[in-house]
């Protein structure tokens, strides 16, 4: 089954992958409607049935007109009193009077004139809606309606409703699903193992995709929302644990080492580790001379030092005769680590080289036969590692960094260069406990918290959009107490659909207007790498005071110089983002400040990131507090996937689940899971299928 471009399929989908009959097959579904249901991603009848409800109305039960104001919604049995034209023209609307023993109230037909041939004096109708008060009267423009019968369609039930799109309504929506529900789950197969669907008394798979979209009751739909909150889950957990048992039997026999190399960098650092560093070596440490390959995910905050730790490592891989990947997601960071590898290990006797898309035909030739007859101890590089003629002569360890931007099937093209390949991955973007569980339960989790010593916490102010000057005056006054500053813009251009400012028109302006005495220098993404990579050069020398850019910062260089950030449309940035650009400068011992400068409109969403921003620096903090605010998909960059279904998996909120569905899928690949699957081709697909999910969500959608 294909995925589209939001990875807005779910596991259900896999399960029917085999079902590859269009929707264009159902009676109703013309183009038009055929067109409406592509935008959702819905092409056959398992992907209709795997669009889930997004909510819920109950009406099983007739309520009176007089209770209309009380509640947010209500359903009433109703009887025609009066109907009437009001206004002129475009604007004329169809006013409907209706009664019932308690009272009466008006239906405003926005948009809806041809309700004047449905409503009929003296005929009977459901209407399901939200009522307020208008001149004295109950009146209502947000309704449903159907002609009243004992046996009516969308009354005396439990209704779905469904995420849409033009041309599509609730009503169409519900008659073909119907439709394809009634095709479909008389053939549906468990996939669950039977003895767990016996343990949890789970309804059969058919009943539960029936409960689902058209639940007789709510406990009907708390059991099936269980039991597809499990099986999500459990499947998940059982590939991630599948993936550790494969590492687990893939042996190594790497000698131990004295650590002296490492004994003589910690001597020639003007610091001392902190305690989560030195926490967070020891837990690599035992890794590397375990006796099977290990994978452990570094989460340290902005600033913290995992760089470091991660070149410690390196040292005691390269010291048992072996060689290291080391993995960045931009040319500009790739490098900086690279010249700081060269000057913390190269006295040491480390051989390091540097490798990207970048580097010409003649030197690349050079380093590639070096690395393979193993004259470079470590590698570090972009995504160039991956490419099929880098071989190394004997790769023991490959870290990634940022490791967010790289996805399994990259992470498994470096690790495949090696036998029995330790791997580290590293995020300076702190992952929230809840969906470590869920995303990495495959990885063996460190961190490091505490920031060095001597780093002061970077000060940060927030002003309106109209008040930029005084800001401009703030930065004017460090520079020209020798520091520098970033300007960072949400767009590269101008923009003809958002009125947002843009990094190419206020370079000029700053640099013609602003500061016309300062040296200024602009950097984005469409900017070729050789010319990015001179401005950070010369930025970092001192020769540039004011670098404009946009969120290419994001992941980045380190300038101790760097002492103001100013980030405009502050609110057009997440919480994540804001963190990450705030922890470019302070990265000296100088009081550092950051001002993020905020538009008129703000959003209720972009209040609460500009106050967590404002009242914390923890990283982690920010990242609990980021996922409470957008929720498990968003914080993921995607909406859907294909373990975090839209209004059922909730990482956050069903903990308890998946930490029971993990405990049972941990007994099973303990069992031997390959007799398991042979037993179950049903469930060996579902895990194919839901393995190249997890890989899209992992590698960002």
């Amino acid at each position: 089954m294909s995925c589209c471009t939001l990875c807005q399929c779910n596991v259900i989908t896999v399960f029917l992958g085999e079902d590859r009959q269009e929707v264009r097959s159902l009676n109703g579904v013309g183009p038009v409607l055929e067109r409406a249901l592509a935008r959702l991603g819905i092409k056959s009848l398992g992907d209709l049935i795997s669009h889930f409800p997004k909510d819920y109305q109950d009406r099983r039960s007739a309520e009176p007109l007089s209770s209309a104001l009380k509640k947010e919604r209500i359903n009433v049995k109703i009887s025609i009193t009066r109907k009437e034209w009001i206004g002129r023209g475009r604007a004329r609307t169809l006013r409907v009077k209706i009664s019932d023993p308690s009272g009466s109230a008006y239906l405003l037909c926005f948009g809806r004139p041809y309700l004047a041939k449905v409503f009929i004096a003296g005929k009977y109708f459901w209407v399901s809606g939200k009522f307020h008060l208008r001149n004295g009267e109950r009146v209502s423009s947000n309704f449903e309606i159907e002609e009243y019968q004992e046996d009516a369609a969308s009354f005396g039930k439990i209704i779905p409703f469904y995420s849409l799109t033009e041309n599509l309504t609730a009503a169409s929506l519900r008659r073909i699903m119907k439709q394809a529900l009634a095709l479909i789950t008389k053939d549906l197969e468990n996939e669950l193992p039977t003895e767990l669907s016996r343990r949890y008394n789970f309804p059969d798979k058919a009943e539960i995709i029936e409960w689902i979209h058209f639940p007789e009751s709510f406990e009907q739909l708390r059991a099936a929302k269980e039991a597809l909150i499990y099986e999500d889950f459990f499947f998940q957990q059982l590939i991630l644990l599948k993936r550790s048992r494969k590492r687990r039997d893939s042996v190594k026999s790497r000698k131990r080492i004295d650590g002296e190399l490492k004994k003589r960098l910690l001597q020639r650092l003007p610091f001392v580790l902190t305690w989560g560093q030195e926490k967070a070596l020891k837990e690599i440490e035992e890794d590397l001379f375990a006796p099977h390959a290990s994978a452990r995910l570094l989460q340290g905050d902005v600033g913290c030092g995992k760089t470091l730790v991660a070149f410690l490592a390196s040292i005691s891989v390269i010291e048992a005769g072996e060689q290291v990947a080391f993995m960045a997601p931009t040319e500009l960071l790739a490098r900086q680590h690279a010249e700081n590898a060269a000057n913390l290990l190269g006295p040491l006797g480390i051989r390091v080289g540097f490798i990207s898309g970048s580097l010409s035909q003649k030197l690349r030739g050079t380093l590639l036969e070096s690395l393979s007859n193993g004259g470079i101890d470590l590698l570090i590089g972009t995504q160039a590692l991956f490419s099929d003629n880098v071989h190394f002569k004997k790769l023991g360890l490959a870290i990634i960094d940022g490791q967010h931007r790289f996805g399994v099937r990259q992470r498994g093209a470096i690790l495949s260069k090696g036998q029995s390949t330790d791997l580290l991955l590293m995020t300076a973007t702190p992952i929230p406990r809840s969906l470590t569980l869920t995303l990495f339960g495959d990885l063996d989790l460190s961190e490091i918290k505490e920031k060095p010593e001597g780093r002061l916490p970077v000060i940060t102010h927030l002003t309106r959009q109209g008040n930029e000057q005084k800001v401009y005056a703030r930065v004017l006054q460090e520079i020209e107490k020798g520091g520098q500053a970033y300007f960072v813009y949400p767009l590269i251009e101008e923009s003809e659909k958002l009125e947002l400012k843009n990094a190419e028109a206020m370079f000029l302006h700053l640099k013609k207007r602003v500061f016309p005495g300062l040296r200024l220098a602009l950097v984005h993404s469409r900017i070729a790498e050789e010319v990015k990579q001179h401005i950070m050069e010369d930025f970092a020398a001192g020769r540039i005071d004011i670098l404009v850019a946009t969120s290419v910062l994001e992941v980045g260089v380190d300038i101790p110089n760097a002492i103001c950030m100013v980030v405009e449309h502050a609110e057009r940035f997440g919480l994540a983002t804001l963190h990450q650009l705030r922890g470019r400068v302070g990265r000296g011992c100088e009081q550092a400040y950051a001002f993020l400068i905020y538009s008129r409109r703000l959003t209720e969403e972009g209040i609460k990131r500009l106050k967590v921003i404002m009242t914390t620096d923890d990283g982690f903090q920010i990242a609990e507090e980021d996922l409470n605010i957008r929720g498990a998909g968003e914080f993921l960059g995607v909406r859907q996937s294909g373990f975090l279904k839209p209004g059922i998996s909730d990482p956050v909120r069903d903990i308890k689940i998946c930490r029971r569905a993990r405990q049972d899928a941990m007994e099973i690949v303990a069992d031997d899971p390959e007799v398991s699957l042979r037993k179950n081709s049903k469930m060996k697909r579902v895990l194919a299928g839901m393995a190249d999910h997890i890989d899209l969500v992992l590698a960002g959608g």
